[in-house]
C-alpha cells in the first residue's frame, strides 16, 4: 500500500553535500581541543611530589584527571577534523588543495598519537596541523 501511494505522489530529486545546512563548520572546536591537549601535556609534566608525601595522593589523582582530560580532547580533536573532512570539504576543496587528504590523515593519526602519549612536541605538532587545516578552511570560505 505504501509504495502505490509513494508511486503516486509527485517526487522530485534532492542534492545535498551534508546532514545538516551549511554555515555551520568551524574548526574552532578542534583548535581548542587540540590547545587543551597542549595544555593538559603542559601541566601533567609539571607534576612533582615525592613518594610518599601528604601531596602524592591528590597529585596522583591530578595526574590521572588531566590524562582523562587529554585523552578526551585528542578524541574530540579527532571527531572534529573528521566532520570538516567527511561533511564539510568536497572534492574541489581536494582540487584546489591537494595537500588537504594528507593533513587531514596526518592530523588525525596525531590525535590519536597524543591519547598514547605524554609529549610535548607531538601536543605541539597536534596544535599546528590543526591550525593548518583551519587555515584551509578559511581559504575556502573566500
Amino acid at each position: 500500500m505504501i509504495n502505490f501511494l509513494l508511486k503516486l505522489l509527485p517526487s522530485r530529486p534532492v542534492y545535498a553535500h551534508c546532514d545538516i545546512p551549511c554555515g555551520i563548520y568551524d574548526p574552532h572546536q578542534a583548535q581548542l581541543a587540540a590547545k587543551t591537549v597542549l595544555a593538559m601535556v603542559q601541566k601533567l609534566k609539571e607534576i612533582k611530589t615525592e613518594p610518599g608525601s601528604p601531596e602524592e595522593l591528590q597529585a596522583r589523582n591530578n595526574f590521572v584527571r588531566m590524562v582523562k582530560v587529554k585523552e578526551e580532547h585528542a578524541e574530540l580533536c579527532k571527531r572534529e577534523v573528521l566532520i570538516l573532512w567527511t561533511d564539510y570539504f568536497k572534492s574541489e576543496h581536494l582540487e584546489k588543495f591537494p595537500h588537504l587528504h594528507e593533513l587531514v590523515w596526518k592530523t588525525t593519526k596525531l590525535c590519536s598519537e597524543n591519547k598514547r602519549a605524554v609529549d610535548g612536541a607531538k601536543a605541539q605538532e597536534l596544535v599546528e596541523a590543526v591550525d593548518k587545516v583551519a587555515e584551509v578552511f578559511a581559504e575556502t570560505k573566500k
